[in-house]
């Protein structure tokens, strides 16, 4: 249905202050804004490590950072110095002079924000009554059963806005695409052959809890082991500076030495790398939306979260690979249940991820023995 007279935004603020992924997420959001009011200008608050990714993407015009603990830190040496800094955000934000914010922060804080800056249409979802300050809430009891995309779109259809695509998207520049041609070059990656990305780590958003996100490390090297055997694939390593010592121990453990670009990467060169391979395996994660939204095919491993809400979206040309258990999922409402056994991913066995990979690499032949690079 078209968006309602009373609705012509000139300029909307959104505010995603978590991980990757969700960031990933109002990238639809941004779009079908754009596709129905293609003179708005959009503007964004979002986290430190999120704010490199959004700077290349054109239909941001403003970025706001807010980091929390940058906050905490300041308030914690001094109280005047915390109420400058919370000063200085609100008239950042208001002489931008916004007249929509779409909030899926879940924050209080944001809350305030938006309403101290005097943005008159405050939209977004209520949250344990976190959302008392938005003036047009939608209640929330948490991200169940459907995707999280699928949330955030239902904020664009509840005032009104046409929803006209549904895909993630990163922008990925020249110079990323050039970094990614050369190494591949550089290091003689052949394309008669499979050239697989395997992303051990992942799950950043999760902390020192990411562990129970993240397959094995010796399930990874064995699943390596027999892409290479099976069908001649090129192996290389992937993911942040914190996954260094786990990609090298997946190498460590690897029959055939890969190529790593482990820790080498920003957020959009890992988006250029992952496009240019055939296939992307990976854990549940912020890497795996930006796989997704660089159109690159995914095999996804998920244990305690849940695929259907948390997976890749749209399903398009990606395998999801999970344990059919009683307790699973457990990861409900923003909370992980007690659990150190996760047998929900443990127990996943090569065989069954290697099925997937099969499945998204139909057309290959497999091989009977494989050449060094």
């Amino acid at each position: 249905m078209p968006a309602p007279s009373n609705f012509h935004p000139k300029k909307v603020l959104i505010i995603n202050i978590f991980g990757i992924g969700d960031v990933l997420f109002t990238t639809p959001l941004i779009r079908n804004l754009k596709l129905q009011f293609p003179d708005i200008a959009v503007g964004y608050i979002c986290n430190r490590r999120t704010a490199v990714m959004l700077g290349s993407y054109s239909d941001i015009s403003r970025l706001f950072v807010y980091e929390r603990d940058e906050f905490v830190a300041v308030g914690q040496k001094s109280r005047w110095q915390y109420v400058v800094k919370v000063s200085n955000l609100i008239n950042e934000i208001r002489a931008q002079h916004y007249d929509t914010v779409i909030d899926v922060s879940l924050s209080r804080f944001m809350g305030f924000i938006s309403w101290a800056a005097g943005i008159k249409t405050r939209t977004g979802f209520n949250y344990k009554n976190r959302g008392f300050l938005l003036n047009d809430p939608l209640l929330l009891k948490g991200y169940e059963e459907r995707h999280v995309v699928e949330y955030y779109l239902e904020l664009l259809t509840h005032l009104g806005v046409n929803i006209r695509s549904r895909e993630l998207e990163i922008a990925i520049s020249g110079q990323d695409t050039d970094w990614a041609d050369h190494f591949f070059s550089e290091n003689k990656i052949r394309h008669d052959r499979p050239v697989i990305a395997v992303v051990p780590g992942g799950g950043s958003s999760w902390g020192a809890d990411a562990k129970y996100k993240q397959w094995g490390a010796a399930s990874y090297a064995k699943l390596a082991d027999k892409m290479v055997e099976k069908f001649g694939a090129q192996i290389i390593l992937m993911g942040d500076t914190k996954d260094m010592d786990l990609a090298c121990l997946v190498a460590e453990q690897m029959t055939k030495k890969p190529l790593s670009v482990c820790g080498q990467t920003s957020l959009t060169q890992f988006a250029a790398m992952a496009k240019q391979c055939t296939l992307v395996v990976l854990n549940d994660g912020g890497p795996l939306h930006v796989a997704v939204a660089a159109k690159a095919k995914t095999v996804s491993i998920f244990g305690p979260v849940d695929e259907r809400v948390y997976g890749p979206y749209p399903s398009g040309q990606h395998e999801v690979v999970t344990k059919d258990l009683p307790c699973r999922p457990c990861y409900r409402r923003f909370r992980r249940a007690e659990c150190e056994h996760v047998s929900c991913l443990q127990a996943i066995t090569v065989e069954e991820v290697l099925e997937k990979v099969e499945k998204l690499l139909d057309g290959w032949s497999p091989v009977a023995s494989v050449t060094d690079h």
